[in-house]
């Protein structure tokens, strides 16, 4: 057993005598530890907390502990959020990030977080979850750095509401929209400040129009 073992289910706010704050946490983890009985069974009720009566000072006092506001940068990926209890908290988390700039939610397994909004985040990196729409997203209106690698957003229907964003890069590697006809001209026709797309700079074939470029592919036979 190793000296931590007794704080494995525990979240840092549990733990005395320590002045660690939310924005402090870098790559923090969104749990639920098992019932009293599984750990019994287990043979590790050594983990289990003695239960008390929270009083509402204690109550404020851990809200304000978790400081979740005041983070800029945050790194929420890879949190395996098999749970209701686990999607419902980590969502509750997500609304109080009113500050963040940077956030990463890599490989989440998130579906829809259009309640959510972000303020003042500039870059969000949402790869690997299943998004099937950009309506799905959050709300991210000083967006301007957006990864939506490896979801499976079919077409390209509502990415003109990020028209009015100052996004500049967006990374939409392995969708299914990917392989759309004219992809890149259709993209950048409808967010015109776009500077590049899936790493690539933005090219002068990119700026014609997805009408004339279908014309010349066009074949009269006389």
């Amino acid at each position: 057993k190793l000296p931590s073992d007794s704080f494995k289910y525990l979240s840092w706010c549990d733990i005395e005598e320590h002045d660690v704050r939310g924005n402090q946490l870098h790559c923090p983890r969104v749990r639920k530890g098992p019932s009293e009985e599984e750990l019994f069974f287990r043979g590790e009720e050594h983990t289990l907390k003695k239960r008390k009566q929270v009083t509402d000072t204690e109550k404020w006092q851990k809200k304000l502990q978790e400081n979740w506001e005041n983070c800029a940068e945050l790194n929420l990926s890879f949190q395996d959020l098999g749970d209701l209890y686990q999607v419902e908290n980590f969502k509750r988390i997500l609304k109080r990030l009113i500050r963040v700039e940077k956030l990463w939610l890599v490989d989440n397994s998130l579906t829809d977080l259009s309640a959510i909004r972000l303020p003042r985040c500039r870059e969000l990196n949402v790869n690997k979850n299943h998004f099937t729409s950009f309506k799905q997203l959050p709300k991210i209106p000083q967006i301007q750095h957006l990864s939506l690698a490896e979801n499976n957003i079919m077409t390209l229907s509502g990415i003109s509401d990020f028209r009015h964003t100052p996004l500049e890069s967006l990374i939409l590697k392995r969708n299914p929209c990917e392989f759309q006809e004219r992809y890149r001209q259709l993209v950048f026709s409808s967010l015109p400040n776009l500077k590049m797309l899936d790493g690539i700079p933005k090219l002068p074939e990119d700026c014609s129009p997805p009408d004339i470029s279908f014309f010349f592919k066009m074949c009269t036979i006389l």
